[in-house]
């Protein structure tokens, strides 16, 4: 444990500090400065010894929290760094993305603001490369088994890595250009810098895994020549058809799914263009959808120069502190300001968009309702209809499942009442040979239950091919979407 008083004298929690508002909507940086190194030492000092550590529980991976908690307390980094490896692949990854539940677990955080234990994780990861001491694992010996894992997001990475290192030949098949799935095109840099992605590509790399772009399996390689050429086959495509919103004026120009946005303002940052196609310089932007993903398009419009942003939620503006409906230990309900809110836009609460207006083929406004929630369902506020004038909407309402035509349909493989590729209690689809993990298999969920599936995918496959496995399985497969 760390210091064992520490949650007594240090009672506050501190994080970075986010760079001024007018500053970092000139670049796509980041947005936080960095940490004093002796503060993060106080913030780990606040891990109590409880007893239960709960953040356990939060956490998928089953993280070492109050391990390197300790041990960066104690100024012992590179052990802080070892036993943070020991169950994350990708701390980089999750200490920047991860909503941290670990957090909304700590036992700390029943009376008073939890251990900042997602930031201990990122200062941990980001000073081991610093360091040099994120090395290559290369396996002792070859199976001479070849896996193919088809998808490259942080699931098929995480599976992809762990497969290489018990000695199998992996190839990892991405249909886009560049290797990350959602991590590279999905995710702005002003959350997620790419330069983290490429780093630990360069690793995976050295460690033998091989990877392929620009193969979308089930065209360029069928599903009969992908089975032939491989002993085993994880599928980690994703949660990638979209929700859609089938209302009057949907076919007019300017109405674009989120992921048709984001991955081109991306490719600009990555120098593919001068300019993005989809803009929202100038413009009067709508965002329907209030998540994650509605935050990342309200960043991306306000650093393009849009004129206006409306983001609408149709739930109920959640309270200010934890919902009586989610105690603790579980994830809270509760308002939230994520680093894009703060930096513009209007959140617009309880509201459901019913049709969209425009001249010429293109958007010029919508028609919106206030609903309230009666016995479980939404109903509408009588009188309370409005219109608002729009020139571009982006729809970022979640993801209803994985794309079935294809690849999916040519294998075989069967699907669940969700939508999704249904899989045995060891991760195998109705396909002999055929494994899934991550969002194509669970249903659209959180970046650290991605790596934690292709972690334990990875013990599947290798138990498949080789009747015994030393790979950790951290979680056990399920079908329902997890917060």
């Amino acid at each position: 444990m760390a210091d064992p008083n520490g949650f007594l004298k240090h009672t506050s929690r501190e994080t970075p500090v986010r760079r001024p508002v007018p500053l970092r909507l000139m670049d796509w940086k980041e947005v936080y400065e960095d940490f004093d190194s002796k503060t993060l030492r106080t913030q780990a000092s606040r891990c109590m010894d409880c007893g239960i550590p709960f953040c356990h529980n939060g956490c998928p991976l089953g993280n070492l929290i109050p391990e390197w908690n300790d041990l960066i307390y104690k100024d012992r980094w590179r052990e802080g760094f070892d036993r943070l490896h020991a169950t994350n692949n990708f701390p980089e990854f999750t200490g920047r993305l991860c909503p941290a539940p670990c957090e909304a677990s700590c036992v700390l955080g029943i009376n008073q603001d939890p251990v900042t234990i997602k930031q201990v994780e990122v200062e941990i990861i980001d000073r081991a490369f610093e360091e040099g001491w994120v090395k290559p694992i290369r396996p002792a010996s070859l199976t001479g088994k070849k896996v193919a894992v088809v998808g490259s997001g942080p699931a098929g990475l995480a599976a992809a890595q762990q497969l290489t290192r018990a000695g199998h030949t992996v190839t990892v098949f991405e249909r886009a250009d560049r290797i990350g799935g959602l991590l590279r095109y999905g995710i702005p840099e002003f959350k997620m810098e790419k330069r983290h992605i490429d780093r630990r590509l360069v690793q995976m790399e050295s460690e033998g895994t091989v990877f392929r772009t620009g193969v979308n399996v089930g065209v360029d390689i069928t599903a009969d020549e992908l089975r032939a050429e491989f002993d085993a086959v994880v599928l980690t495509g994703g949660s990638t058809q979209a929700r859609d919103l089938p209302i009057p004026g949907r076919e007019l120009d300017g109405i674009h799914q989120a992921m048709e946005f984001l991955p081109i303002a991306n490719r600009v940052q990555l120098g593919d263009a001068d300019a993005p196609s989809i803009t929202a310089e100038g413009k009067k932007v709508v965002i329907i959808g209030g998540g994650d993903t509605g935050a990342d398009c309200l960043g991306t419009s306000l650093r393009q120069g849009a004129e206006i942003v409306h983001q609408f939620e149709i739930m109920p503006r959640p309270p200010e502190t934890r919902a009586e409906s989610t105690p603790w230990p579980t994830y809270p309900l509760m308002y939230r300001v994520s680093s894009a809110h703060e930096e513009g836009g209007e959140r617009v609460f309880s509201v459901n968009t019913e049709e969209f207006v425009g001249a010429d083929g293109k958007v010029t406004g919508l028609k919106a309702h206030e609903v309230t929630m009666v016995d479980g369902r939404f109903q509408k506020v009588e009188g309370s209809e409005f219109e608002l004038e729009t020139d571009l909407v982006l729809l970022a309402m979640g993801f209803v499942g994985p794309e079935k035509p294809g690849l999916l349909t040519d294998l075989g493989v069967d699907i669940n009442e969700r939508g999704n590729v249904a899989r045995s209690s060891e991760w195998e689809t109705s396909v002999p040979g055929v494994f899934v993990a991550g969002d194509m298999g669970r249903g659209q969920s959180l970046i650290v239950w991605a790596i934690a599936e292709g972690r334990s995918a990875a013990a599947a496959v290798d138990k498949y091919l080789e009747g015994v496995t030393a790979l950790p399985s951290p979680v056990v497969p399920t079908s329902a979407p997890q917060r």
